[in-house]
């Protein structure tokens, strides 16, 4: 079944929300992102505050989203498309793995500034409960009819999974010098190797993802 394009109304709004990401993230690196107020964003990518208030609550999730920008729909699309003879729980941990470590220049930018501050990070890793609704479905989808209750669960862990793994990856290091080179919320060096501490959380899932494909074997 193939998916309808999106209508004009659809891609004015995933415009505005692309030009605000594109703000917010401009302006965090040009002022550092206390100096940014959200009225400077919105007046960045031609909208007034209310209409910011529309897509973002707050300065935070505006600068986050330049990096996390779909992903979740992102990681539903790749766990679809491996899912024909896969097994579900490595097409999921694949997929997770893959769109939360292929980033490029503009991503890096981003997430060089989400290390220095405590509210992005909090941001940032609020992000991950994102996860779980489109993941749900394609769960579903892999499951049948039966599976609907499980694949919200399923879902809900990788999401829980996932936002384990940046914490740990994400620690800071303790560092006074660096702390105060960056600000209150510290400078943090992200820790060890970030897929495997997504590829850590994630295992403990697949016995679960394994027995719900067996239960909906004939």
């Amino acid at each position: 079944m193939t998916t309808p394009p999106p209508g004009l109304r659809e891609r004015k709004k995933q415009a505005t929300r692309e030009a605000l990401r594109e703000a917010a993230l401009r302006l965090a690196v040009e002022r550092g992102p206390d100096q940014v107020r959200v009225e400077d964003i919105a007046e960045a990518a031609g909208v007034s505050p209310r209409t910011y208030n529309n897509y973002f609550a707050s300065r935070e999730q505006a600068i986050v989203s330049a990096v996390t920008a779909d992903r979740e729909a992102r990681i539903a699309a790749a766990v679809t498309a491996r899912t024909t003879g896969a097994r579900l729980a490595d097409a999921v941990t694949d997929a997770v793995v893959e769109q939360y470590t292929n980033t490029g220049e503009h991503e890096q930018r981003a997430l060089l500034l989400i290390t220095t501050r405590t509210a992005l990070r909090d941001a940032f890793l609020d992000t991950t409960a994102d996860i779980e609704p489109p993941l749900t479905v394609v769960i579903a989808e892999r499951l049948g009819d039966t599976g609907a209750h499980t694949a919200r669960v399923l879902a809900a862990s990788v999401a829980a999974a996932v936002r384990i793994a940046l914490e740990a990856w994400l620690q800071p290091t303790g560092n006074t010098e660096a702390a105060a080179s960056f600000g209150s919320g510290g400078l943090v060096v992200p820790s060890g190797s970030l897929p495997d501490q997504l590829r850590a959380a994630l295992s403990p899932l697949a016995p679960a993802f394994d027995a719900a494909e067996r239960h909906t074997q004939p």
